[in-house]
């Protein structure tokens, strides 16, 4: 059966239509806004959260759309056509809800007040008006996807146009006073309330675990400054003072002692610059530990021109080293810091082991190039004594030499390997990338 709106409903219709024109300008802003917009609960660890708001969404189209008809269709004497297109407009939508509520807001509400002005002259009996309570279920749902995205002044103007909307159907039909009229605009008020308070309290729990984070990070970096300064303290305490000792001794030998060769003297003199050279180094490693902001240190690093003077060294302690560098290291030009320096240090640990564990043998360190790589190898023979004779190092030594070759090898993307050789020896060998990768450049 078809109903025929009287005159007076087509024309307020046509005036609702035309005061309805800045909402249908305001959507497109919403619908342009609100993309890629974040699911709502799509931040939770769970996924079954993550997935209610959908499931609800759906779980209404599926109870809501066969309801909704029949309800139009029956009780509020709507043909079946119109009855169809007001409630899969209105509910249809409700799935986008989940990332755009205030998008699908602009589009239910103009349903909403549109299937109330087609419902205007239907019995009384037929049930509430102008919310009919499929209609009222859908939209108490939007109205909570809303509480739980927008701002709250956003939610003060949204429950405004429902009580407006709600006040001026009334007010223009036949049907005011109806009992139907108050009842949505107390319950949407009530959900947005709700929504809003709950999406706070989620809120502040959120910020307050960022807090404990945060204080986390810095309860981490306050014990790891007061370790550094610790460990600062004792190099300070222990390692400088013995190596001021040494400095002191070796300075006064030659006065101290009385018809000390020339050689010998020689020797206190080396070995006095030695423990000079070691004190600057700790002074600036201190300068690093006990100041995590302290100025760079703007000394010239050491590099492939410092091997000689390296090998020279341990020359001095009794250990016998060659040094070769190919013709090929040369070619490649001015090498990166980093890996002028890792050549450095790896062969100084190197050099540093074998005066430690196998005293007196012979060394042989070699440097040499291949596509675009920088090859170190260090070999050492047996002890000149054997494998019995007791190295430098004590037994209980940290071992860290390998460790933080193999760190320095690792941080420039490059190959260490070490190992004993079969006739007593050592061998360390290094293959550094020139050419760096860019997540290994320093």
């Amino acid at each position: 059966m078809k109903i025929r709106l009287p005159d007076t409903v087509l024309s307020a219709l046509r005036r609702m239509l035309s005061a309805l024109r800045p909402f249908a300008l305001s959507l497109g802003r919403a619908l342009v806004t609100s993309v890629g917009a974040e699911p709502l609960l799509g931040t939770s660890r769970r996924r079954w959260l993550r997935a209610l708001p959908y499931a609800i969404a759906l779980a209404l189209n599926a109870a809501l759309i066969p309801t909704g008809i029949v309800n139009l269709h029956t009780l509020y004497k709507l043909t079946l056509p119109t009855a169809a297109a007001l409630v899969v407009a209105q509910t249809v939508p409700l799935i986008l809800a989940v990332t755009r509520p205030l998008a699908v807001w602009w589009v239910v509400l103009p349903v909403s007040v549109a299937e109330a002005v087609l419902t205007a002259h239907a019995p009384q009996a037929a049930g509430p008006w102008p919310w009919p309570v499929t209609t009222l279920l859908g939209y108490l749902f939007l109205m909570l996807a809303l509480a739980l995205r927008e701002s709250g002044r956003t939610l003060f103007a949204v429950w405004l146009v429902t009580t407006l909307a709600t006040a001026w159907e009334g007010a223009a039909f036949t049907r005011a006073g109806d009992a139907g009229g108050p009842l949505p605009i107390v319950l949407s008020g009530a959900v947005l309330v709700l929504g809003w308070s709950l999406r706070g309290r989620g809120e502040a729990r959120r910020l307050l675990a960022e807090q404990e984070q945060i204080s986390e990070a810095e309860r981490g970096r306050r014990t790891l400054l007061e370790e550094r300064a610790r460990i600062a303290r004792e190099l300070h305490d222990v390692v400088a003072h013995h190596m001021s000792v040494i400095t002191v001794q070796a300075d006064s030998a030659p006065y101290r002692i009385s018809g000390l060769p020339p050689e010998a003297a020689e020797e206190f003199g080396t070995i006095a610059a030695a423990a000079r050279g070691s004190l600057a180094e700790m002074r600036r490693l201190l300068g690093v530990l006990r100041s995590e902001e302290s100025a760079p240190d703007r000394t010239p690093q050491p590099g492939l021109d410092r091997l000689p003077e390296l090998v020279d060294t341990v020359a001095q302690a009794g250990v016998r080293a060659e040094l070769s560098i190919a013709e090929e290291v040369g070619a490649l030009g001015e090498l990166p810091q980093a890996v002028g320096v890792s050549t450095y240090r790896i062969v100084q640990e190197a050099l540093a082991n074998v005066v430690r564990h196998a005293p007196g043998a012979e060394v042989w360190v070699s440097v040499a190039a291949e596509d675009d790589t920088l090859r170190i190898t260090v070999v050492n023979a047996a002890p000149a004594g054997g494998n019995d004779r007791a190295g430098v190092e004590s037994p209980e030594g940290t071992g860290h030499g390998l460790v933080g070759m193999r760190e320095r090898v690792r941080l420039l993307g490059g190959r260490l390997d070490t190992g004993p050789l079969p006739d007593g020896g050592f061998r360390v060998a290094a293959v550094l990338p020139v050419n760096q990768p860019e997540e290994h450049r320093t």
